[in-house]
């Protein structure tokens, strides 16, 4: 019983660090994520005072690099043209935040588990998402669960509720599809041949079940949910091979078991469609796309007609298209779209600088975990899909890699293999 209630408080912190939010008895500055972090810089210098030393590695100290000169050009944006915006200027100190939250996250796995390892975070990544789901279904449903949350949880509802969208706690619009997506292609690396022996068929099936609810109801919270799904997807039948000229017979029992669940989720959606007002109107909404191209012959959704004819807003002269206009917050140049919000702030200089950062932490981590190394090309993708339709960043993940790679407790000390030896920066002792 013990063990059961510490996974299901572990569960609840991945939930806080992953979808952060505020609280409605706290000053704003301070949410989930502020806490964490506080947390993990208490839990890292206890870790220097024990090894009384610091050890960074090569990796992490370039990325760290790159944040800085991103977050000095947003800076130098914003002083060329006199504004006081520093969304982005400040961004290596969300940066350090996201690596300190992130410590307190794999330190407490670590402690609970003994060791911390892709599968292991995937299924709760995936179990606080999956909560998460269940969370807006019952306070869209239940007026006492929504005042309860109301009262306590400050994460704009204000605006969600004007605009009519579900949210759970922490979770909502177009950050929380970003956060589910990245969950379905974690979920969608675990497809691999060891899991379709017979014996691990109650595995298969579980996963199946979590990566569909969460693409459904991570739908209906935010359809940019559908773009982890569809990378998902792709990745899993790249991954199993369902796309070779020759299946083998392991991947069959993966196929049938698919489509299995695939026909017979179709005929509960269907009875309930048809007997349910509100599943009907969550289902539209969610698969806006889908109900349109099948009634009307034609792909659309309100929000990519929106971004079509509206959101593509662009620099009108040199300047602006070199170092932005040093405009970010709010809805300034009413766009929501990444590409235009970035150039827009800090120019083709920022965005450029922008874009290298999570491209090299994609194949930094590509490198040093060659099993998964398509996991991150496919969160790569991620990035940079999403910034057509939303401008967020996935480093919350990375950071959770970079301390997953803590052998020693300390987040700080990495083993990084070249050519077989240790490489690792050393900046003295304590």
């Amino acid at each position: 019983m013990i063990r059961i209630l510490q996974i299901i408080f572990t569960v609840l912190l991945v939930s806080t660090y992953f979808f952060s939010f505020g609280f409605t008895f706290l000053p704003t500055a301070i949410n989930t994520k502020v806490i964490l972090a506080a947390i993990g810089s208490a839990l890292l210098f206890m870790e220097m005072l024990k090894n009384r030393k610091v050890e960074i590695s090569v990796q992490l100290l370039v990325a760290s690099g790159i944040a800085i000169v991103f977050s000095l050009i947003c800076y130098f944006a914003t002083d060329v043209n006199g504004t006081a915006d520093f969304a982005y200027a400040t961004y290596v100190m969300s940066f350090i935040l996201w690596l300190l939250a992130g410590y307190t996250v794999i330190y407490t796995l670590k402690q609970l588990h003994g060791v911390v390892n892709v599968r292991l975070l995937t299924y709760y990544l995936a179990a606080a998402s999956l909560m998460q789901c269940i969370l807006a279904l019952c306070i869209d449903s239940y007026p006492a669960v929504q005042i309860l949350v109301d009262r306590y949880v400050e994460q704009g509802q204000e605006f969600v509720q004007e605009v009519k969208r579900l949210y759970g706690v922490g979770a909502s619009l177009d950050n929380a599809g970003v956060r589910f997506s990245i969950v379905l292609i974690l979920l969608s690396s675990q497809f691999r041949s060891e899991l379709f022996e017979k014996k691990k068929l109650p595995l298969l099936i579980t996963l199946l079940l979590t990566f569909f609810a969460i693409l459904t109801l991570g739908s209906i919270i935010s359809r940019t949910t559908s773009v982890g799904g569809a990378i998902g997807l792709a990745y899993m039948m790249f991954g199993t091979g369902m796309l070779r000229r020759t299946i083998h017979m392991d991947f069959m029992r993966f196929l049938g078991v698919l489509f299995l669940m695939l026909s017979l989720a179709g005929l509960v959606a269907m009875y309930f469609y048809e007997t349910n007002a509100m599943f009907k109107d969550y289902m539209r909404f969610a698969f806006e796309g889908f109900f349109n191209y099948f009634e009307k012959g034609e792909w659309r959704t309100d929000s990519t007609d929106k971004l079509t004819k509206n959101m593509w807003v662009w620099p009108s002269d040199t300047k602006t298209w070199l170092i932005g206009t040093g405009l970010f917050d709010g809805w300034v140049f009413d766009t929501d779209i990444g590409y235009c919000r970035f150039i827009l702030y800090c120019g083709l200089t920022g965005f450029i600088v922008f874009a290298i950062f999570f491209i090299f932490n994609a194949l930094n981590f590509a490198a040093r975990y060659s099993k998964y190394k398509w996991l991150f090309v496919m969160l790569l993708a991620l990035s940079f899909v999403a910034w057509f339709k939303v401008s967020t960043d996935i480093f919350l993940i990375y950071a959770l890699f970079y301390c997953i790679e803590s052998l020693q407790g300390s987040l700080f000390t990495f083993k990084i293999n070249t050519k077989n030896e240790n490489r690792l920066l050393h900046l003295g002792n304590i």
